[in-house]
């Protein structure tokens, strides 16, 4: 197993430029080429879903919990190093994704993301290759069944909806679904679908503090699947978990959107 776990989410909105070439209307303001290619995509789907495809979306920000795993006296451990966000409130979204293959390059970390393979993933390949980026190594590491890209292994990248759902063979739950089921703070205040209007305001900064909660899940989620596989054991689970408690609890008087993730916390412990 790869030492470095980097638990990632990214926040998105639909990239104004692309939508206006694709819909060749040149001369709309940012939130109609927006609109616009919210109606193209209805219109592609005879109504049924107005979701732009993944290379619209202009990434504003990419958030990552940095996982070490050691080894121990009973088997392998989890230590959190950092919870951040990649970049600046002012970064480019090309600063930022030079910034996340950076990490792949460099460390060739194991990926951890809920619905990563379906959304993340693709955006974050679709929008370097826009911006004219290479990442040699994405391709190149491991071997023909534990890649990047390769489905039913984990070793490089572990999507919680498709491990979870057992690749399809059961409904595939919303991340706040499998948070509320496992007792894990889900989404607070702050959900996906008002990323947009948070952008267009400016708010910059509470969407990156958003894309980290989620990443806080997102860990938890995935320890608790790695002691139900086996990959951690009892009491490895037990410091894991303890260890993510602490920075949060560290980190709350300086970020107070930490603050209210171990409030909700809390409040689930009873």
């Amino acid at each position: 197993m790869r030492r470095d776990v980097i638990v990632f989410d990214i926040e998105t909105v639909v990239d104004a430029d692309a939508a206006r070439r694709v819909v060749r209307q040149s001369d709309l303001t940012d939130q109609e080429a927006r609109d616009a290619l919210s109606l193209y995509f209805l219109e592609k789907t005879d109504g049924r879903n107005d979701f732009p495809r993944q290379p619209f979306h202009q990434v504003v920000a990419i958030s990552y919990g940095h996982l070490i795993r050691e080894p121990g006296e009973e088997g392998n451990e989890l230590l959190i190093r950092r919870l951040a966000t990649g970049g600046e409130k002012n970064s480019s979204e090309k600063e930022m994704l030079e910034g996340f293959f950076h990490l792949i390059e460099t460390r060739a970390p194991q990926l951890v993301s809920f619905n990563g393979r379906g959304f993340d993933v693709a955006v974050l390949k679709y929008r370097a290759m826009a911006h004219g980026m290479a990442c040699p190594r994405w391709f190149t590491e491991g071997d023909k069944w534990n890649n990047y890209d390769t489905r039913f292994s984990s070793e490089y990248h572990c999507d919680l909806l498709e491990v979870l759902s057992d690749f399809g063979a059961s409904a595939k739950c919303s991340m706040d679904e499998v948070a509320a089921a496992f007792s894990v703070p889900g989404k607070l205040d702050t959900a996906g679908d008002i990323v947009r209007d948070m952008f267009e305001v400016g708010q910059i900064e509470a969407i990156r503090d958003y894309c980290e909660t989620d990443v806080l899940t997102t860990m938890l989620l995935f320890l608790r699947h790695q002691f139900f596989s086996g990959a951690l054991n009892e009491g490895a689970y037990a410091r894991a978990v303890i260890g993510v408690r602490n920075y949060v609890e560290a980190e709350s008087e300086a970020r107070p959107h930490l603050a209210e993730y171990l409030q909700a916390w809390v409040s689930l412990e009873g």
